[in-house]
């Protein structure tokens, strides 16, 4: 809560402090909301974060952070469209909510239409490397994929779990769609900083489509002659528990 009051007094809110922790308090409340395993206050968290992590590459930190407070702010797990086009994160939703809520804080209209800009900005995800701001969040949305392979798990584990109610074989194919787009990027990370993460989010990447495609595999198998053999098939715990996913 400090932080966020601490960020809209650096962005230039001019509403009294009970106000602004009040919009702290329903931020809080909207990334606590049920179904969220993984999109959820430890995932602002990380984010916030790694944004102080790069916020020297900043030209406005405390507008790059609320853009972080906001991204995921409207969040909607129930479909697997859902899933496939947006990770369930609402952004437009998002953004709208900030515009709504910044300025009734009475941070001026340009700061406000800036975290607008930038949480629009990961609807695709691709920022311009000129816009240092921008390239920081996006880098800093992004963080999770260059984890050691253990978090990294954790991760593929809590994702799954948030859209549990979509049927295996349909979340399997949206996440490799999703992993194999990432992984036709030139980068993944835009930020100077941030090509440090470069490397070991493309390892675990190739490591978890390889996965998603054994476990596919073994849901939907061949049919005859061509059907793999059983010792070649990944292990069950992961389809279950949603970790290979």
């Amino acid at each position: 809560m400090s932080a966020f009051v601490r960020s809209a007094a650096g962005a230039g809110a001019t509403a009294p402090q009970d106000q602004v922790r009040d919009v702290g308090a329903d931020l809080v409340e909207r990334w606590s909301g049920p179904g969220r395993t993984y999109h959820n206050l430890r995932h602002l968290a990380d984010v916030l974060a790694r944004v102080d992590e790069l916020a020297e590459e900043t030209h406005e930190p405390d507008l790059v952070r609320l853009a972080a407070w906001y991204h995921g702010a409207v969040f909607d797990a129930d479909h697997v469209a859902t899933y496939a086009n947006r990770g369930g994160e609402d952004e437009v939703a998002s953004a709208r909510l900030a515009t709504e809520q910044l300025t009734a804080l009475g941070v001026p209209d340009a700061r406000v239409a800036r975290v607008h800009e930038l949480v629009i900005a990961l609807v695709r995800h691709v920022a311009d490397p000129s816009d240092f701001d921008c390239a920081v969040l996006c880098d800093a949305d992004l963080a999770m994929l260059a984890a050691e392979p253990q978090r990294y798990k954790a991760y593929l584990h809590d994702v799954r779990e948030e859209y549990a109610d979509v049927p295996m074989p349909d979340y399997i194919r949206a996440r490799q769609r999703i992993v194999r787009k990432l992984l036709k990027r030139p980068s993944l990370f835009v930020s100077p900083l941030g090509a440090a993460w470069e490397e070991p989010a493309r390892q675990n990447l190739g490591a978890e489509l390889h996965k998603l495609d054994k476990v596919l595999a073994e849901l939907d198998p061949p049919q005859g002659p061509e059907r793999a053999p059983a010792e070649d098939v990944v292990v069950r715990e992961p389809v279950h528990r949603g970790a290979g996913a």
